[in-house]
């Protein structure tokens, strides 16, 4: 027999061993169970905590864990559901199975504990590895969010200065403006007018030509200005303009073709000042119209520089073309002076013929004349012997007729 003393009334009685072990199993079973409820809701407290925690910072690669984790405690928490049915049930092998579960479950616990623990840990360091990559990640998206507001901040600078500048103005004008403010001082030889001749089909904006103080031209640039309204349904493209901008260049016998362009503003390659596009067509850039002064003035000095070479070529171009032109007179002069002295000598030898001739027909007139004055001394001599005596001597009826004549 056992005693038991009531802890109300102290009273003292008295029970059977089986008595005794029915009641000490109705404490054991109560107190098991509230001792089992209690560390269950700790225990789910915790893990609830922890969960919470680990749900709120860690990330994907921890997801699987977690979930393993769950899944673990949800079985636990089936097999503490089984304990409870067994114990209810009274059974006594239930006790130490119970016992037993509770204890590899406290084990398991604390293992959980300390993988719970090394999972908080990496958590920690996962999560500095986060902060740090957040960090890094917010300075460049602010870097880059710094950059775009500044462009942004530019285009609406550029638009409002369009509003208040350039109302019922087109870009065209806007860069005509901005030649016209300093060609007197900047371009005082230059020329920079609308492109009126289509006789080709087609023609450009702007044509800017300059020559030196002797007239010759050293630059020319074929100019092309392109704007679209924020509002326009079809976006044009810079490359579309660029095959008819070449053709209107070669077309005009410019040097340079230069696209003036507001197309495609949130494009960084265009963004980022003179582009040089003369892997696609030769000699052509795109600009912004803030830097339509700029590559005028940068391709102007460069082609002052290179007058000067081009002069001194030009120089000897011309002294090569001066001596050309000498060896062409000289050559002509010897060929007409051998083309004159041989006609020369030609007549000078028909003139000789001549002239022999001459003298062999003069010779022939002086033998005449010659025979013609022996003839005529002949006849004078003849003459002066002549007589009437002599003309009358075999005519006796004319000497008496002049015998008669004296007589008279």
């Amino acid at each position: 027999m056992q005693e038991i003393r009531c802890p109300k009334c102290g009273e003292v009685f008295q029970v059977d061993e089986t008595g005794y072990e029915q009641i000490a199993r109705q404490v054991r079973d109560k107190e098991f169970s509230k001792e089992i409820e209690s560390r269950e809701k700790e225990i789910r407290a915790s893990q609830e905590r922890e969960f919470e925690i680990a749900r709120l910072k860690d990330n994907a690669e921890h997801k699987e864990n977690i979930d393993k984790m769950s899944a673990e405690i949800s079985e636990r928490d089936r097999i503490i559901s089984d304990l409870r049915a067994r114990v209810d049930a009274g059974a006594a092998q239930t006790e130490l199975a119970v016992s037993k579960a509770v204890e590899k479950k406290n084990e398991e616990l604390s293992q959980k504990n300390t993988e719970i623990a090394s999972l908080k840990g990496e958590l920690k360091n996962k999560e500095k590895e986060n902060l740090l990559s957040e960090k890094s990640l917010i300075e460049q998206y602010e870097s880059k969010l710094k950059d775009k507001d500044e462009q942004i901040e530019y285009y609406k600078d550029f638009k409002a200065r369009q509003s208040t500048k350039m109302i019922g103005e087109s870009l065209e004008q806007h860069c005509l403006t901005q030649f016209n403010s300093l060609r007197m001082t900047a371009f005082p030889n230059a020329y920079f007018e609308k492109d009126n001749d289509a006789r080709s089909g087609s023609k450009g904006d702007f044509i800017y030509r300059e020559c030196d103080e002797y007239g010759t031209e050293f630059i020319s640039i074929m100019f092309e200005m392109k704007n679209e309204a924020d509002t326009t349904a079809t976006k044009h493209k810079n490359e579309d303009f660029f095959k008819e901008l070449d053709k209107d260049r070669r077309e005009k016998g410019c040097e340079y073709a230069i696209l003036v362009s507001m197309l495609e503003i949130d494009n960084e390659f265009y963004n980022n000042g003179i582009v040089d596009v003369s892997y696609r067509y030769p000699k052509m850039y795109v600009i912004r119209p803030q830097f339509f002064i700029p590559i005028i003035t940068l391709l102007k000095n460069a082609a002052m520089n290179s007058l000067k070479y081009r002069k001194e070529l030009e120089t000897v171009r011309n002294q090569q073309v001066d001596i050309q032109n000498f060896e062409a007179n000289m050559n002509a002069f010897k060929e007409g002076f051998a083309r004159n002295y041989r006609l020369a000598s030609e007549k000078f030898g028909k003139a000789i013929e001549e002239i022999d001739k001459t003298i062999d027909h003069l010779q022939k007139i002086k033998s005449e004349l010659l025979s013609s004055e022996n003839n005529l001394r002949l006849a004078n001599n003849r003459a002066e012997e002549l007589s009437i005596k002599k003309l009358t001597k075999n005519a006796p009826s004319v000497k008496a007729m002049f015998d008669g004549l004296s007589d008279k």
